[in-house]
């Protein structure tokens, strides 16, 4: 049977088969499964139409936990319902899935399989998700590659609906999911066929429905609970069968040979590995080699893992085997081996087959990567006498030894005559998006296969990618990363002054390009010496383009990417140039159609441009010789950091990770980093950076007030610290305030940690601008003005007033963080560190401020002068509010025995009046945050002054004898009743001085998923602080439309814009009467948004301020560096309304907006999130924009009533 080929990612095969199958979709977004749900929603959208003539109804719950409901309950109706999920994500829908299996209800859960966080979130792949729901009663079909994936899919709808068990049908996250293959895709009609319609008409009559009633989930004792249970064994052990017939049908159209365990391998084979999933490709390259070279090894590909059908496992081992290698992609700490070890072990020995001899691994966790060199040395292992019964591959385990050595320079077992290409890009610059393009060019337009994967590091825009394209005559299998590719890009020039060994990824005589504006001399110096040598003596085609500058000139700002896509297909050769031009122009107008035909037209230009920008270098004979240059990183700090930094964040910023043993994290078992890592990075990546001009500067610091990375810094400095400034630095006089005539003035910045993104021109005054951007290089000699004025100049008290202004002189405890160029969100939570970061505790929601919040070893939360910074942790997304609350109870569980305590030792006769003193005012700022933090000082010295050691009581002769009995027991302090209450008080101070809770996160955790613990938290009355970052859109996995949505938006799950308003979670909250409620715009007005931070502080009680946070994903005109003046346009015209709700307050709602100035609808298509509308469904756009306005007059309208209201 022919079948169209088409180039798409596992997601998008999945997709498509369920799909066919599926009346009603309930979802929940989740990386890496959501784009299932996207493709689903968007094909809805669009009228296709499934296998039984309607459209999948679409739903978005508020959870996943709320879609395994919602899917439960159609499923009970008699609607065929699907869900696509991952990680903890399919966790939460355990106890449902329970009930689904247990009622026979026929349903898929396609699941793209992730990491479930432990000592650290990990987005992406590995089967402990999936492993978690092995007694749920689902099957689990497993699948090892994209077409597997569009080939077997059916076989899961199908089953479920013969046999009566739902299914879970699952393949490798972040790798199946996410790998474009070209594949040959089913039709619907050959789907239909297969289908038993009267297994469909038996169920939706079974369904409960009040024509034929029935009842479902009732409760039973213990009586009869359990024989009940096991009434469905006869379902189970009939599935494997069903599975079989249906695999059968499948292989009759298909010409394949799909069984529940396939053999791959010599027929006589001696070794056998047992696994599931994309390592199976990997096996089989491995075996390809090994038996062509005389060995005899094989594979058994594990596709119905559940139920397990030991028979046909035990059929699939070849008679000749003697040795097995089973490998699991999860861990099970304690256990005797991983889930698939035990049931093949289990399954040799109910057959009483001896005769083999079994080990097992783990492979593959957290999508580390899997390259042949990982399964020969798996092969190799079980060639000994002695094997390793447990191991590990693909990492050093130099601490249990449980590791494989592996050999780096094993033979190449890619398919013959395969092209390799490598791109080092920076997220948001476009790469990924583009080779995206690339590869279904080649596979759309050409009889080659392709296949292409996406590497990321984990920062958000702004952190390192590396796309991985090959393509060929041959089937390409080869799921693992390139490291010798023909071609290799590097997108970022900075990736080359700190010295990343891209150009070892190239082949001998391959092509590496630059995008650099550097002139042949500057790239010489920039170049490390190995990497000269490496060009030099492997025949490197070497060349460079300036896309940097073409870009700009275009009008596309920073995006590169066209102008690089269009050389690389020139340099490449895999298409007629002229056929690749039309091609690469026509992806771009598909692509970039949404965000304004004006998007099209530059990228076409780029096209043109790229085409024949690049420039090939001539390589000087001397490179061959070029000598290394030592550097030594002499870093200063907190001993514990800079190990940190040194073992584990440098080679992690290098992208060099994966060389890290096991070792190297000893002293972070728990997860636990240090603060402050983020200042050593340097990363370099913005091209352009802000020049400060003193002698037009006002002072005002708003520009350090915008700033999401904290990167430019205003300092108050002595006449003696201006002295000793490097040469560099633009110091005048402070103008104005409480430093004039007492202080110098600098606005220090560092162009090694910006990004680039303008913020800080777009806030400086029109009349002012005292900011400008230029090329980096330009700015370098800021840095070591920078770094001297953060190291070495003190802050001066005085000046840091609670003004904007006043503000900025306090040290950021947030800097350098992994968000994207512009974001709104680091600039909220910097701001409140700043103000109170030296006493927070901070819960953050998974999502964006979690990722930029804290990658790995690379912390951006920072400490003070002292040491005192936020402590910081992230739990899950649902459950933040409750997380943070709890972080809450504990603290002040402790602080309230030790304010017992201290009124004790007050009440003890002979306390030292000073000591009772300096514990009374303890006691009357016990609630204030700034004055008990001194109070607390004095108190904590008064008690090391006071509390008697052994030794000094010993001095007392009348006790001495006593002093010398205590010393004997081992005791420290004397134990009179005060100073044993004083001793005890000492050995918990930390907790002593009131600290400021805070619970970070964004809407989709505040309005949806976490919104039952945020109502709970706030409805408790404790004094806890929310700061909800509004961006309207689940930003994080990829941009979701929430219920802080607005009418008319598009966003994924809301492809045709979506229909109701935004949630009002500020009202819900002001409802309870007692709880601090604020909404803000920090590019509104900057001075509200820092008076409602210190109000909700103040304020004795619940907290909660919503952000508004403009965001990559809205799309805006003219990007991220007009973020803050995007929120002055919401707010002027209407669309974001700024208010206070203060229950201590006379005055008790402040609405800090104005009446709306117009412009709405002009607002509405600055930003492509809405005027995309226009382009695709023009009708429905202009009844829900107009829906949108006029909602929001009605909520301006509506807090009038409140002023007026709250006045009386």
């Amino acid at each position: 049977m022919a079948r169209k080929m088409k180039s798409m990612d596992g997601n998008n095969a999945a997709a498509h088969v369920s799909y066919a199958f599926s009346e009603v979709a309930a979802i929940y977004p989740i990386t890496p499964s959501s784009p299932m749900a996207d493709f689903v929603d968007q094909w809805s959208a669009n009228g296709l139409k499934n296998i039984f003539g309607t459209r999948v109804k679409v739903v978005e719950m508020q959870s996943e936990a709320g879609a395994a409901g919602a899917v439960h309950g159609s499923l009970g109706t008699g609607a065929l319902t699907t869900t696509y999920t991952a990680s903890q994500g399919l966790l939460l829908m355990i106890p449902n899935m329970y009930k689904i299996a247990a009622e026979q209800l026929p349903c898929v859960f396609h699941v793209s399989a992730r990491t479930v966080s432990t000592h650290a979130l990990n987005i992406f792949g590995d089967h402990s998700d999936v492993m978690a729901c092995r007694q749920t009663g689902f099957a689990m079909l497993c699948e090892g590659n994209v077409q597997e994936v569009m080939d077997l899919s059916p076989v899961a709808h199908l089953a479920a609906l013969t046999g009566k068990v739902p299914f879970i049908n699952f393949f490798d996250g972040f790798r199946t999911s996410h790998e474009i293959q070209k594949i040959a895709v089913w039709d619907y009609k050959d789907l239909a066929e297969m289908c038993d319609m009267d297994a469909v008409k038996a169920f939706r009559e079974h369904a409960l429905n009040p024509e034929h009633p029935h009842m479902r989930g009732s409760h039973e004792n213990g009586d009869t609970f359990f024989q009940h249970r096991e009434a469905c064994n006869q379902y189970y052990d009939a599935l494997p069968e069903v599975v079989e017939s249906y695999m059968d049908k499948i292989n009759a159209k298909l010409g394949t040979d799909y069984k529940l365990f396939n053999y791959y391998g010599a027929p006589d084979a001696d070794r056998v590995i047992i696994a599931m999933g994309s390592i199976c490709d990997v096996a089989e390259e491995v075996i390809d080699y090994l038996n062509a070279h005389g060995e005899k090894v094989g594979l058994i590909k594990v596709r119905l893992y559940r139920p397990f059908k030991a028979e046909r496992l035990l059929e699939a081992i070849p008679a000749t085997c003697k040795k097995i290698a089973v490998l699991d992609r999860t861990k099970e700490p304690g256990a005797q081996g991983e889930p698939l070890y035990l049931d093949v072990v289990t399954a040799l020995a109910n057959a009483g087959k001896t005769d083999i001899q079994v080990i097992g691994g783990r492979y593959g966790l957290g999508s580390k990567d899997t390259p042949p060199a990982s399964v020969f040395a798996v092969y190799s292992e079980l060639k000994k006498d002695e094997m390793k019964r447990q191991f590990t591959i693909g990492i050093v385990d130099d601490v249990t030894g449980l590791s494989l050595p592996e050999d780096k320079n094993c033979p190449n077992t890619a398919a013959e005559g395969t092209i390799e290409c490598k791109f080092w890009g920076l997220g948001g610059d476009g790469t990924v998006g583009a080779n995206k393009n690339s590869i279904k060019i080649i596979g759309d337009h050409t009889d080659k296969y392709v296949q292409a994967y996406f590497q990321y590091d984990s920062k958000k825009t702004g952190g390192v990618t590396i796309s991985h394209l090959r393509f060929g005559d041959k089937p390409i299998k080869s799921p693992y990363y390139i490291n010798k590719a023909d071609f290799v890009a590097c997108h970022n020039p900075s990736y080359i002054t700190k010295g990343f060994p891209i150009v070892r990824d190239v082949k001998p005589g391959g092509v590496f390009m630059i995008n650099c504006q550097w002139t042949p001399e500057e790239l010489a110096h920039h170049l490390d010496a190995a990497s000269k040598r490496y060009i030099a003596e492997n025949n490197i085609q070497l060349y460079t383009i300036d896309a940097i500058d073409l870009a700009q000139k275009i009008g596309m700002g920073k995006r590169t990417n066209t102008i690089l896509q269009s050389a690389f297909f020139s340099l490449a050769k895999v298409l007629p140039e002229e056929d690749a031009i039309k091609y690469m122009k026509e992806k771009a107008t598909q692509s970039y159609s949404k965000k304004g035909m004006d998007i099209v037209e530059m990228n076409h230009k780029a096209i043109d441009a790229g085409a024949t920008a690049y420039v090939k270098v001539d390589v000087p004979a001397d490179w061959a010789n070029a000598e290394d240059v030592v550097t030594e990183h002499n870093l200063e700090g907190k001993p514990e950091l800079v190990k940190q930094v040194k073992n584990i964040l440098f080679p992690v910023d290098k992208m060099d990770g994966d060389s890290l043993p096991v070792s190297a994290f000893m002293d972070h078992v728990d997860g636990e980093f240090e603060l402050g890592a983020a200042a050593y990075e340097k990363r370099g990546v913005a091209v352009a950076v802000p020049t400060w001009d003193s002698a037009k500067c006002i002072q005002c610091n708003n520009c350090a007030y915008v700033c999401p990375h904290a990167t430019i810094r205003p300092f108050a400095l002595t006449e003696e610290e201006a002295k000793n400034a490097p040469a560099a630095a633009k110091i005048v006089p402070v103008k104005a305030g409480k430093g004039k005539g007492v202080y110098q003035f600098t606005m220090a910045i560092s162009p090694l940690d910006c990004m680039g993104c303008g913020v800080c021109v777009s806030v400086c005054p029109e009349k002012v601008q005292a900011i400008k951007m230029v090329p980096q290089e330009e700015e370098l000699a800021q840095q070591d003005v920078f770094d001297y004025c953060v190291s070495k100049v003190s802050e001066k008290k005085e000046l840091q007033t609670a003004d904007v202004k006043g503000s900025q002189f306090r040290k950021p405890l947030l800097e350098f963080s992994g968000s994207c160029a512009g974001c709104a969100e680091t600039s909220y939570a910097r701001l409140v560190t700043q103000l109170f970061g030296d006493k927070m505790y901070i819960s953050n929601a998974t999502g964006c401020s979690s990722i930029w919040g804290n990658p790995g070893a690379t912390n951006p939360y920072c400490t003070n002068a002292e040491g005192k910074g936020p402590a910081w942790c992230n739990s899950l997304f649902e459950d933040n509010a409750e997380h943070g609350f709890g972080m809450y109870l504990g603290q002040k569980a402790i602080r309230d025995s030790l304010i017992e305590k201290t009124k004790a030792l007050i009440a003890v006769e002979w306390t030292n009046a000073d000591l009772k003193a300096a514990a009374q005012k303890y006691l009357d700022t016990v609630n204030d945050l700034e004055a008990n933090a001194a109070a607390t000082k004095a108190y904590v010295a008064a008690l090391e002054e006071n509390v008697a050691t052994v030794d000094e009581l010993a001095q007392v002769p009348q006790f001495a004898e006593h002093a010398a009995e205590l010393k004997a027991k081992g005791e420290k302090y004397c134990d009179c009743d005060a100073c044993a209450l004083g001793a005890d008080i000492l050995s918990k101070k930390d907790y002593l001085s009131k600290k400021s809770v805070w619970i970070f996160g964004g809407d989709g955790w505040a309005y949806d998923i976490g919104f039952g613990g945020v109502d709970h938290v706030l409805a408790s009355g404790e004094d806890v602080n929310i700061f909800v970052f509004d961006t309207e859109v689940y930003s994080n996995t990829g941009g979701q439309a929430s219920k802080a949505s607005n009418i008319g938006q598009v966003a994924q799950f809301a492809a045709a814009g979506k229909e109701t308003k935004s949630k009002s979670l500020a009202e819900i909250a002001m409802s309870y009467g007692y709880v601090y409620v604020a909404q803000v715009a920090m590019g509104a007005n900057a001075a509200q948004t820092l008076k409602a931070i210190q109000e909700a502080e103040a304020y004795h009680g619940p907290s909660l301020i919503i952000g508004y946070a403009p965001c990559e994903m809205h799309s805006i005109k003219g990007g991220m560096q007009n973020c803050q003046k995007e929120m002055k346009k919401a707010v002027d015209c209407g669309y974001w309304n700024m208010f206070r709700f203060n229950p201590a307050a006379e005055k008790k709602f402040t609405l800090d907006s104005k009446a709306p100035a117009g412009g709405y609808q002009e607002f509405l298509m600055n930003e492509a999130r809405y005027s995309r509308l226009t382009r695709e469904f023009p009708e429905r756009a202009t009844v829900l924009f107009a829906k949108n306005e006029e909602n929001a007059k009605e909520r301006y309208e509506h807090l009038l009533k409140l002023v007026e209201m709250y006045d009386k």
